[in-house]
């Protein structure tokens, strides 16, 4: 696989909760308050990189002392503007994603529906912030962890949507029916606004459903967030 040619900065990985570690922040180019993470989930299976982001690079010699993750699963099309990460990892992405991802990355596979990687770790398409963005459900036996990437993301502490297309807003507000009936207490996006904690612990279901019932009301009405 191709990577970066730009050698990886020693940065270390932060561990929010035991076997989930995140790489260092970066700003979205477009909007300098929001801040993006990736993940390392450790896994009996393989380690898993979860989003591309410009901290896998800055991390990538941290991860790989961890033991080679076994692939990096994307949630949707618009990581794929960092480039490939200065990391040796098969990309997954769901196939509808799959094109423009793949003018600037190297992919190994795609999804095209509900799967399981391992009894550990679920694929769950979730379409409307792009036709491709896929979730992913990560049981490591304590907690429940619900990458969303961009579909659900956290905005001066509350959740929301990104709408970008107006032809996918049923899809999207079928997606946000079905997250909202899954079974997880920490809800783990791509990006939050700075001063945000990256991620969100929600072991009460009645938060969880109240938090996204908002969500689509908001834009059930028309609403982009």
């Amino acid at each position: 696989m191709t990577i970066a040619d730009e050698s990886p900065v020693h940065a270390p990985l932060h561990e929010p909760f035991p076997g989930l570690l995140a790489t260092p922040a970066s700003r979205l180019p477009y909007q300098h308050d929001v801040l993006l993470r990736s993940y390392l989930l450790e896994r009996p299976h393989g380690n898993v990189v979860v989003y591309n982001s410009p901290g896998v690079t800055e991390s990538a010699a941290a991860i790989r002392a961890l033991g080679a993750p076994a692939r990096l699963l994307i949630n949707h099309e618009h990581e794929a503007m960092y480039g490939p990460p200065a990391l040796d990892v098969a990309v997954w992405v769901h196939a509808e994603d799959r094109s423009a991802v793949g003018r600037s990355l190297e992919v190994a596979g795609v999804f095209d529906r509900r799967t399981r990687i391992d009894d550990d770790l679920e694929v769950i398409p979730t379409p409307g912030h792009t036709a491709g963005t896929t979730s992913y459900l990560w049981d490591d036996g304590t907690h429940r962890f619900l990458f969303t990437g961009d579909f659900i993301w956290i905005e001066d502490g509350e959740w929301k949507a990104v709408v970008l297309d107006p032809r996918l807003r049923r899809d999207y507000l079928d997606s946000l029916a079905l997250v909202r009936d899954l079974e997880f207490d920490v809800l783990v996006p791509w990006g939050v606004t700075e001063g945000d904690a990256p991620i969100a612990l929600v072991p009460d279901r009645s938060e969880v459903r109240a938090r996204i019932d908002a969500i689509i009301d908001r834009v059930r009405a028309g609403a982009d967030r």
